[in-house]
């Protein structure tokens, strides 16, 4: 299949773009393709101040944001994937997620003790950095218990995540459990993921982030190209294993903190985004990389969509809509794998 596909980041693309035009149609409240088009001045069709309200005000933030949520999760995925050599690794794995998402839980609970205290022009600035800096502690910690003499082991690193992301959750529990009912309510539908608090005030601070984080990953595209071989042939061609390692790993901490700053904690789009691209294109990371984040960002559109309609007036939590797809994808990985090692 990867012969068929000539130029497959435009084909990407232009998927991408088609999920984005679905994602601002498709709604309680429906806009027509007409309308749509009115509003970004492809048509002169009038265009009524209720519809362009839900457009500029609520549907576009919200498709920006699953975007870029989408696309650093998949991206984020497919070079941990390459990092651990392992199609089943996922940024979650690492504690990122989970650190990220106990640190925005803690300014949630906690950071109205001190809010009197930050100047308004940081406020919308909090959230983000405090669920980068969450996730990035988990993966600082996750690094140093599995570093020996400076050579990070793979194996160790992923056991170490998983043990980072059982003292989340815990933490986690612990702050729900001292919310108050208004916080509770919040938490609940945020630990499960979701854009339906999404506006552009909120949003851009982690968007700039992402903006930053994201296309910094395309670069290193010939090393995890080197390190598909192994470490030590890497080392031989030139490649600074170690550096690399610490590089992505912080790239995908300020990445995916940054996408649990806005939408919470969404699964599987780590682990699937990546794999079905890489299915589709082959292991070069020059087009893995950038066709992951498009899939990724396409993916997540569309399941936002899916999430604000199947129950209307209610909303999905979209974690539980990706997990419902997700994990029956990943026990398929995993069958797959042990019928290979003969299992």
């Amino acid at each position: 299949m990867t012969g068929t596909l000539r130029q497959p980041i435009p084909l990407f693309a232009l998927a991408a773009a088609l999920s984005a035009l679905a994602g601002l149609c498709i709604g309680a409240f429906p806009v027509g393709v007409g309308q749509l088009l009115s509003a970004i001045g492809l048509s002169s069709e009038p265009l009524d101040a209720t519809t362009a309200a839900v457009l500029y005000a609520i549907r576009a933030p919200r498709v920006l944001a699953a975007f870029a949520v989408g696309a650093a999760l998949a991206a984020g995925g497919a070079a941990m994937q390459s990092l651990f050599r392992n199609p089943l690794a996922d940024p979650g794995l690492l504690g990122v997620s989970s650190g990220a998402a106990l640190a925005a839980v803690s300014v949630i609970v906690l950071g109205e003790k001190v809010m009197h205290i930050v100047p308004p022009g940081v406020r919308p600035w909090l959230l983000p950095v405090a669920a980068f800096l969450g996730g990035l502690a988990a993966t600082v910690m996750v690094y140093r218990v599995a570093n020996r003499g400076g050579v990070a082991l793979i194996g160790t690193l992923l056991l170490s995540g998983i043990a980072i992301n059982a003292l989340a959750s815990a933490g986690i529990g612990l702050l729900v459990f001292v919310a108050d009912d208004q916080q509770l309510r919040t938490l609940i539908f945020w630990t499960m993921g979701g854009f339906g608090g999404v506006t552009w005030t909120a949003i851009v601070p982690a968007l700039l982030v992402l903006a930053i984080s994201v296309p910094t990953l395309f670069p290193s595209a010939h090393l995890l190209d080197a390190l598909a071989l192994g470490e030590r042939e890497a080392g031989h061609v030139g490649v600074d294993v170690e550096r690399l390692k610490r590089r992505l790993v912080a790239q995908v901490a300020l990445a995916v903190g940054a996408g649990v700053a806005i939408s919470g904690v969404v699964g599987f789009v780590g682990l699937i985004a990546p794999h079905i691209v890489r299915l589709l294109l082959g292991p070069s990371h020059r087009t893995l990389l950038p066709a992951a984040a498009l899939f990724g960002g396409a993916f997540l559109v569309l399941a936002d969509a899916l999430a604000r309609t199947l129950v209307v007036p209610a909303e999905l939590p979209i974690g539980v809509l990706t997990a419902l797809v997700g994990g029956p994808f990943f026990l398929w990985l995993l069958a797959g794998r042990a019928s290979k090692e003969g299992f």
